[in-house]
């Protein structure tokens, strides 16, 4: 019988000398060499071929790349074509002075778009105030009002409704209603019931007072905000009650030992552990905010309380009123608007690394 020995080595030699072809392991080419009588593990001073991995199992990532790719493709395609060319073009057109989009022509590049519809630049000798005056007014009122008290009304709601077994999935269901609602149709109805001769005033006897058409800016405020949130409880409640649903019921039963009250359980257990999905509510709720558009279409039907108004306008209807007629100017409040909501996005995401806890 023939001993056999291996040997681990470097040498080009017993490389050489190997009697089959070599099995590649990683780093390590193994085979026998019948003049020495021994196994060889040679290791390899050379880059380790990429097609393969350590262990001798066949990499088949590299090779199946490309099809990943064309999988991805009719996304990519679809993005390409929808979000990241119109993005661009935006931004190239928010640039142009007096572009044409039905011709394509325009008057040279200039900055003075951004410096007229923030009132700073006088053209043709006007001066637009309808967005200083208006528009981002009301878009930060409605962004600072609506977003914190859906979310806070949101996370009553789930906590109530993960506390009851009873009916809860009916309830589920009712709450949900809104969500797969026609806007258009929601806002109408809000409409007829703040009428001057709607609910409102019959519950209230509050006579013909205007909530909507005629009324003041501050006073149409009131429908406006409670029409978004009434609108925007459905997907917060899923999302909260989703997260309250994954957390560990051992902190609520060690709560119940030490006899905790239920607004410091709420606080100090329910709120930290669904940090990541107010979180993420938060950044969707502020830039759907910012973007507020249909709610007053629906609810007001124009762009304010009266014909001809511009009180109740925000950035997003400054821009579809001005996309036809002056293009660069709703190019430019679009990226104007996509800035401040950049900002708003990372200052969030800047405060959630000390305050969300995964």
């Amino acid at each position: 019988m023939l001993n056999i020995f291996k040997k681990r080595t470097t040498s080009k030699k017993y490389a050489s000398e190997l009697t089959f072809e070599s099995a590649r392991y990683g780093e390590l080419k193994v085979g026998h060499n019948d003049k020495a009588n021994v196994d060889v593990e040679v290791v390899s001073r050379h880059k380790v071929d990429p097609e393969y991995r350590v262990g001798g199992v066949l990499d088949q990532e590299q090779r199946n790349n490309w099809k990943a790719w064309l999988y991805l493709a009719p996304v990519l395609i679809l993005m390409a074509v929808f979000l990241i060319y119109p993005l661009i073009d935006t931004i190239i057109i928010a640039f142009m002075r007096n572009y044409n989009y039905v011709k394509g022509t325009f008057d040279g590049f200039t900055f003075d778009n951004f410096g007229a519809i923030l009132g700073l630049t006088t053209i043709n000798g006007a001066t637009e105030t309808r967005v200083v005056q208006y528009a981002l007014p009301n878009t930060f009122i409605l962004v600072f009002i609506t977003v914190p008290v859906s979310i806070a009304i949101a996370l009553i709601i789930s906590v109530l409704l993960n506390s009851i077994k009873f009916l809860q999935k009916i309830f589920q269901v009712v709450f949900f209603l809104p969500y797969v609602t026609n806007t258009i149709a929601i806002g109408m109805v809000f409409s007829v019931i703040f009428d001057s001769n709607g609910l409102i005033n019959y519950i209230f006897n509050l006579g013909d007072f205007k909530w909507i058409y005629g009324a003041s800016r501050a006073v149409a405020m009131i429908p406006l905000c409670l029409y978004i949130v009434w609108s925007a409880l459905p997907f917060k409640i899923l999302i909260l009650l989703s997260g309250l649903q994954g957390i560990d019921k051992q902190y609520y039963d060690a709560a119940k030992i030490d006899s905790t009250p239920k607004w410091k359980v709420l606080t100090k257990i329910t709120i930290p552990a669904l940090s990541p999905q107010i979180l993420y509510l938060m950044v969707t709720s502020f830039i759907g905010a910012f973007k507020e558009y249909a709610s007053i279409v629906g609810l007001f039907g124009q762009a304010g309380t009266t014909q001809g108004s511009y009180e109740l306008y925000t950035i997003v209807y400054y821009i579809y009123d001005n996309l036809n007629t002056n293009t660069s100017f709703a190019a430019a409040a679009a990226v104007l608007l996509f800035c401040i909501i950049l900002v708003f996005t990372f200052f969030q995401l800047r405060v959630s690394k000390k305050r969300v806890y995964y």
